[in-house]
């Protein structure tokens, strides 16, 4: 006589409503923490007594416009032939070794128009510069 062997039983946990558990969990401690709150530090600002610009923010600061129509504006002033450009950045700097020279370029300006003003002013030894290219604005 044989004897059939025992089938093992499988022990398996039914994981299907784990979810449901983990976000009853979670949804638990979310409502019932307690966070707390802390002050900070208190912080005083003056009041302003009166509004005005401070004097000399861009002191150090020359800017040059270039236009598509070739025309080259430096500090509000229209420079009629490039040549004046190096004697009026020449005394600038003779007036203040520090400035800095941004160069405002209209996108549609010409290349050769742009170099022209970068070879005045490497001929008046300004020769930090901050270039901007803007459609429009300049």
């Amino acid at each position: 006589m044989k004897f059939a062997k025992k089938s093992k039983v499988a022990a398996s946990i039914p994981t299907a409503s784990m979810p449901d558990i983990i976000f009853l969990l979670l949804l638990f401690f979310m409502v019932t923490t307690v966070f707390k709150m802390y002050p900070g530090l208190h912080v005083r600002l003056p009041d302003a007594e009166l509004v005005k610009k401070i004097p000399g923010s861009k002191r150090h600061v020359v800017s040059i416009w270039i236009d598509k129509n070739k025309q080259v504006v430096c500090d509000d002033f229209k420079v009629d032939k490039i040549s004046n450009l190096r004697t009026l950045l020449y005394e600038k700097r003779q007036k203040d070794p520090q400035i800095l020279v941004a160069l405002k370029v209209d996108k549609e300006s010409t290349m050769g128009l742009v170099s022209s003003v970068q070879e005045e002013m490497r001929k008046a030894y300004t020769l930090k510069i901050n270039y901007n290219a803007l459609r429009g604005i300049y």
